[in-house]
C-alpha cells in the first residue's frame, strides 16, 4: 500500500466550483476546499467561524443601507426605507426624515459624499441633498444649480430633431412659444428653456406644440428658430441616473432620456455647469458614442474617472481635466448590472464591479505596462458562490468584500492582493439579507426575519445572529428584552456555557439554571469540507483510499463537531490542555489534536472529512495534516 501524507496549510483559494474535481493540478486545488460556509477565511489561510449578528433595531422595512462618514470620529448609518430615511450613530437612533423614494425605486438609488453632504439621485425623482448642519440637524433638499441674475446655469439639451424650430409670439413678458413638431409635454411646466441663448420659464402647457412661457431675458426677435434647448433635468426627460466627484468636479453620468451622457461642472464649483467658452475651469459635457449601447450605470473616481457602462467600461483622462483636455477610452467589454446601481467599490486600488451578466465579480485595474485598464473576474473558480448579487460593500479591517445575493443568502471575498489571496466563502442565516454597508470598522446588514426587517451589525465577540447580550450581578433565569425574537426559537449561552434552546414567549425567556451573563439570538452553522487529496490520483487513481488519522491545528477553539467517516462526533479539546473541570466553560484551546479515522473510501471525489458545527463557541482552524493509504 502506499502511504502519503498531505499538509493543508492554507484555504486562501476559498470554495471552489466543483467542476475543478478533475483539476488537482491546479494551484487552486490545493488551497481551496469543496465547501466553506459561514466562515470567515483569514489572509493569513486559515478559517474561522464568522461572527455573530449583534441587533440593533427595527427597520421600516425593505430598503438600503448607506454610509455617512464625516470625519473618524462622525460616522453615520443611514437607512432608507420606503419614503424615508432613518440615521444611526453608533447603533443608536438620531433622526428620521421625510424621502421621496418609494420601496420600488431604492434599489436604483446611486450616491455620493463629499464633506457632510451626501448626494442621491434616482432617474425619476429630482437629485437630493442630504446634509447634517449645525447641532446635528438633518435636512434633505433638491441641488440647487448655480444661480446668477436669474440664470440658472444648469445642463441644457435639445432633445428634439435638430431641424424643429420654436417661433416666440413676442420677446418680453408672457408669451407663447409654438413648435413646428409635438415635442412638449405637461411635465415641462416649472422648467426652463434656452431660446437663441436668452432664459425662460414654461408656466403652462397648452398643447404639444405649444407653452406659454416667461421670459428671464429678453428675446432678440419673434423669427423662428432651431436655436433652443431646454434643462437637461426634468419631469418630462428623467434626472440623473448617477454622480461622483472628480478632480474638484461635480460629475454627473447619464439620466433617464441621456443615458450615455456626463457632464464636469465647473472646477470648484460644483453646481455650476456653465459651459462658457471652453476656459479651462469651465464645465464640461459629451455623450459616450461606439458600436454598442453604453447606457452609464455608474461612475468612480479613481487614478482616472472610470465610467461603468452597460456594456463596456471607460476610462476619461486629462490631467488636469479641461475642456480640452478631457479625452474617454474604451478599456474593456463586460458591462454592468441594468436593474439596479450597485456600487463599485474600491480594494488596494483596484475597483470591484458587478457584471452584467450577474455571475461575474470584476477587479478593474490599471496597469502601466499597458498603459489601460483590465478587467479580471474574480470568481472565476467559484462561479457558483457568486449567483444575481444585489449589494456589495468592503470591510477594509477585515479585508473581506461582502456581496449580497438575491436569493438572501451572501458571499465574502478575502482579498489581499500582494499575497495572491482570493478566497470566495458563502453564508446563511435564519432570514433574507437585503443589504450591506461598511461604516467605518462597523459592518451592517439589513436582514427580513419572517415578517421584520431587522438592522445588524457583525460583532467579533458574538457566535449567534439577531443577538443580544446581557449582564447582572444577581443570576438570573428570566431574560427579556428580546421581542424582535417574539415566538422564535433561539440558542443560549449562558455564562460561558451552551445550554438548552428556548422559545421567546412575550419577549423573553426562562432559563432552567440562573446565569450571570447571556447571549441570545439565532443559531447558524459552520461548514469545512476539503477537496478530496489531490495525489490519489497520481498514486493509484481510481483506486480506494482511506484516511489513517487527521492533525487539526485549532486556535482559540471551544468546540470541534467532525466527521472522518464514522459520522459527526464532538471532539473533546480538552486532551489540548488541562483537564476538564467540572462548572468551568470549555476553554479556549490553541494546539494540535489527533484524529484516529477508520475505513476505506469507495469514491475519490468526497472529502475524507467534514467539520460541522452549529454550537455558538468560537472556532479557528489553522492547518489540517492528513496520513492517507491507497489501496495498489
Amino acid at each position: 500500500m502506499t502511504r502519503i501524507r498531505e499538509i493543508k496549510t492554507t484555504f486562501t483559494a476559498g470554495e471552489v466550483s466543483p467542476e475543478l474535481l478533475g483539476r488537482s493540478d491546479l494551484r487552486a486545488y490545493d488551497n481551496g476546499a469543496l465547501k466553506l460556509l459561514n466562515v470567515f477565511i483569514k489572509p493569513t489561510g486559515g478559517v474561522t467561524r464568522r461572527s455573530g449578528l449583534g441587533y440593533v433595531d427595527a427597520a421600516a422595512g425593505d430598503g438600503k443601507l448607506i454610509a455617512f462618514e464625516f470625519n473618524t470620529e462622525q460616522t453615520y448609518l443611514l437607512v432608507i426605507t420606503n419614503v424615508q430615511i432613518d440615521i444611526y450613530a453608533s447603533g443608536v437612533h438620531q433622526d428620521t426624515i421625510a424621502a421621496p423614494w418609494s420601496t420600488a425605486q431604492i434599489p436604483q438609488i446611486a450616491w455620493t459624499q463629499s464633506a457632510d453632504t451626501l448626494l442621491l439621485v434616482h432617474p425619476e425623482v429630482p437629485p437630493k441633498k442630504l446634509t447634517r448642519g449645525a447641532g446635528g440637524v438633518w435636512s434633505l433638499s433638491d441641488w440647487a444649480f448655480f444661480t446668477n441674475g436669474n440664470i440658472v446655469h444648469q445642463p441644457h439639451f435639445k432633445f428634439a430633431d435638430s431641424e424643429v424650430t420654436l417661433t416666440p409670439s413676442g420677446t418680453t413678458g408672457s408669451i407663447t412659444l409654438t413648435a413646428s413638431a409635438p415635442v412638449f409635454t405637461a411635465g415641462h411646466e416649472g422648467t426652463r428653456l434656452r431660446v437663441k441663448g436668452k432664459e425662460v420659464i414654461v408656466t403652462d402647457f397648452d398643447s404639444a406644440t405649444v407653452i406659454t412661457v416667461t421670459t428671464v431675458q429678453n428675446l432678440p426677435d419673434t423669427a423662428a428658430t432651431i436655436d433652443w434647448f431646454e434643462q437637461a433635468f426634468s419631469p418630462a426627460r428623467g434626472y440623473p441616473v448617477s454622480v461622483a466627484f472628480h478632480q474638484d468636479r461635480l460629475v454627473i453620468g447619464g439620466s433617464r432620456d441621456l443615458p450615455n451622457r456626463l457632464w464636469f461642472s465647473k472646477s470648484g464649483d460644483l453646481f455650476n455647469f456653465d459651459l462658457g467658452t471652453g476656459l479651462d475651469d469651465e464645465a464640461i459635457e459629451f455623450a459616450i458614442l461606439s458600436d454598442q449601447v453604453n447606457a452609464i450605470r455608474g461612475i468612480f473616481s479613481g487614478r482616472h474617472l472610470q465610467v461603468f457602462t452597460s456594456g463596456a467600461e471607460w476610462m476619461v483622462t486629462g490631467d488636469p481635466l479641461t475642456p480640452a483636455s478631457v479625452q474617454i477610452r474604451r478599456q474593456t467589454r463586460m458591462g454592468s448590472v441594468i436593474e439596479r446601481h450597485i456600487p463599485p467599490v474600491n480594494v488596494d486600488g483596484a475597483t470591484f464591479y458587478i457584471a452584467r451578466n450577474k455571475q461575474e465579480i470584476h477587479e478593474f485595474l490599471y496597469t502601466d505596462v499597458e498603459q489601460a485598464y483590465q478587467s479580471t473576474d474574480l470568481a472565476l473558480l467559484s462561479r457558483h458562490v457568486i449567483s444575481n448579487p444585489v449589494d456589495q460593500d468592503y470591510d477594509q479591517r477585515r479585508r473581506l468584500l461582502f456581496v449580497v445575493r438575491s436569493d438572501g443568502k451572501f458571499a465574502t471575498l478575502t482579498v489581499f492582493r500582494s499575497e495572491q489571496v482570493s478566497a470566495w466563502t458563502l453564508h446563511e442565516t435564519q432570514g433574507l439579507v437585503k443589504s450591506v454597508a461598511v461604516v467605518g470598522d462597523d459592518v451592517f446588514m439589513l436582514i427580513r426575519r419572517g415578517d421584520a426587517y431587522m438592522i445588524e451589525q457583525f460583532d467579533d465577540t458574538l457566535n449567534l445572529d439577531a443577538a443580544l447580550t446581557g449582564e447582572v450581578g444577581t443570576p438570573a433565569t428570566s431574560w427579556a428584552g428580546l421581542g424582535h425574537l417574539e415566538g422564535k426559537t433561539v440558542s443560549v449561552v449562558a455564562d460561558g456555557f451552551v445550554v438548552a434552546d428556548k422559545t421567546v414567549t412575550g419577549g423573553a425567556i426562562t432559563l432552567d439554571e440562573a446565569a450571570s451573563k447571556v447571549e441570545i439570538g439565532l443559531s447558524y452553522t459552520h461548514i469545512v469540507e476539503p477537496l478530496p487529496p489531490g495525489e490519489v490520483g497520481a498514486a493509484g487513481g481510481g483506486r480506494k483510499v482511506r484516511l489513517v488519522q487527521a492533525i487539526y491545528r485549532l486556535q482559540n477553539t471551544a468546540a470541534l463537531r467532525l466527521d472522518v467517516g464514522r459520522g459527526l462526533a464532538d471532539i473533546a479539546l480538552r486532551q489540548l490542555g488541562e483537564e476538564e473541570i467540572l462548572d468551568e466553560p470549555p476553554p479556549l484551546v490553541s494546539g494540535d489534536i489527533r484524529v484516529r479515522a477508520l475505513g476505506w473510501a469507495e469514491d475519490a471525489t468526497k472529502p475524507l472529512w467534514r467539520i460541522e458545527q452549529d454550537a455558538p463557541l468560537p472556532f479557528t482552524l489553522l492547518s489540517v495534516t492528513a496520513e492517507l493509504k491507497v489501496n495498489d
